[in-house]
């Protein structure tokens, strides 16, 4: 049996696979065959439902609305589904009415507005560990209480946000340096 050695600070851990997997992912969801018969039916009239379809889904078959949208995706790279068809084939008719627009709109998940409360126990959570396992991002969710599909999100924004900062600051200060060299 394979054993991970990590090295942190000046402690060395041994973990075995199972121990990583609890502590680093969510278990694994596993449907009844009236839950997949209502799933594989609802893939069949539409491989990309919205957020609305995906809650009646999870309503329906009393699951979480994320494990009925990692469901789908699963089942669209099974099947070979490269991309998300257009509405409107013809390019001609590709102007959609303002109706059209608006009714799109609706299938959509609204946006999570967090409290200052909120966030500052996210920016914490985030100093100390910028990369949570599901135990953490679970806890997270619980203490601040909105969904852990939301707490994931947000530390996946987060983390794209502190990327772009660091690059924008390794640009500033290169362009600095190459103005100063100019300044002498």
């Amino acid at each position: 049996m394979a054993h991970l050695m990590l090295l942190s600070s000046d402690l060395l851990v041994s973990l075995s696979p199972e121990t990583m997997a609890t502590q680093c992912r969510r278990s694994r969801t596993s449907f009844t065959e009236e839950q997949l018969k209502i799933l594989v039916q609802a893939f069949s009239q539409n491989p990309y439902p919205g957020y609305t379809a995906k809650q009646r889904l999870a309503v329906e078959i009393n699951a979480e609305e994320s494990r009925i949208q990692i469901w789908f995706q699963n089942r669209r790279a099974r099947h070979g589904f490269l991309k998300k068809p257009k509405k409107n084939v013809d390019p001609s008719k590709d102007h959609a009415s303002p109706i059209e627009k608006i009714q799109d709109g609706t299938d959509r998940r609204c946006r999570t507005s967090f409290t200052s409360s909120q966030l500052q126990t996210l920016k914490n959570a985030f100093t100390e560990n910028p990369y949570p396992g599901i135990d953490s991002r679970e806890q997270l969710a619980e203490e601040i209480g909105v969904p852990e599909s939301r707490v994931q999100i947000w530390f996946q924004n987060r983390r794209a946000r502190l990327r772009v900062q660091r690059k924008r600051g390794l640009e500033e200060a290169l362009y600095q340096r190459q103005n100063q060299g100019q300044d002498l």
